[in-house]
């Protein structure tokens, strides 16, 4: 049985982006339309069926943050929102609206697809993308509360370093997204004057080896030639 392929909706207001998108995706099949506003969303939504919108954040008027928090109270619609605005904070912020996933631009394309393709298989299955049931998908890792101790399955700990905590807590919010190097130092430091991705590096090798001496095999796996990534099951 041929799977079919998502309808889908592109909101962004950088005209060539938006037609790049949707050049690519009904090359790949997918049937798409596009806007460059929240407003003119709304009222061609009640013209084309969609199952799954990419909203960008930065929208003229209303921005993507209402379209992310409207769509989830309608139910029914997976969301992805697309934009250069990748700190922190416009991350939590999308992913506790209900975004189904937060990518950042540049966009790369093929991951864009197995997205849309994995999201549209858990719509059917009346089930949520990976970052919208974020306890189940993480295999029963966690953050405690005050971010000092990692929590696993079966009960298995490990403390923290402040940076350490902040390397897992993105990770964690948006578990089977892999993350640049570069994404990842500009979301822990994002005031930095310049970047240094070999801090990313160092960080991620002093928790790999505490994570070894207390015997805690920790999910982060690092995928060559494009990033890192908490694949939510013990390697």
């Amino acid at each position: 049985m041929i799977e079919s392929l998502p309808r889908i909706a592109v909101v962004e207001d950088n005209e060539d982006l938006r037609e790049e998108l949707l050049f690519y995706l009904n090359h790949k099949g997918f049937p798409a339309w596009g806007t460059g506003s929240a407003e003119s969303f709304w009222k061609l939504l009640h013209r084309h069926e969609v199952d799954i919108v990419l909203v960008d954040l930065g929208l003229p008027g209303e921005d993507g943050f209402s379209i992310v928090q409207f769509l989830n109270e309608l139910g029914g619609y997976g969301t992805i929102v697309i934009t250069a605005r990748g700190n922190q904070q416009d991350r939590l912020r999308g992913l506790n609206l209900g975004a189904d996933l937060f990518l950042v631009k540049p966009i790369n394309f093929a991951q864009l697809t197995d997205a849309l393709v994995q999201l549209n298989r858990r719509l059917k299955q009346g089930g949520a993308i990976e970052s919208r049931d974020v306890e189940a998908d993480r295999q029963g890792w966690s953050l405690s509360p005050s971010g000092e101790r990692l929590l696993g399955p079966g009960g298995r700990t490990l403390s923290l370093s402040r940076q350490e905590s902040a390397l897992l807590s993105i990770l964690l919010t948006s578990t089977h997204q892999v993350f640049t190097r570069q994404a990842l130092h500009d979301l822990m430091f994002e005031h930095a004057s310049e970047s240094d991705l070999h801090r990313i590096d160092v960080i991620l090798s002093r928790l790999r080896q505490k994570a070894r001496r207390e015997d805690v095999l920790i999910p982060i796996r690092t995928i060559f030639g494009r990033g890192i990534v908490f694949a939510g099951d013990t390697p």
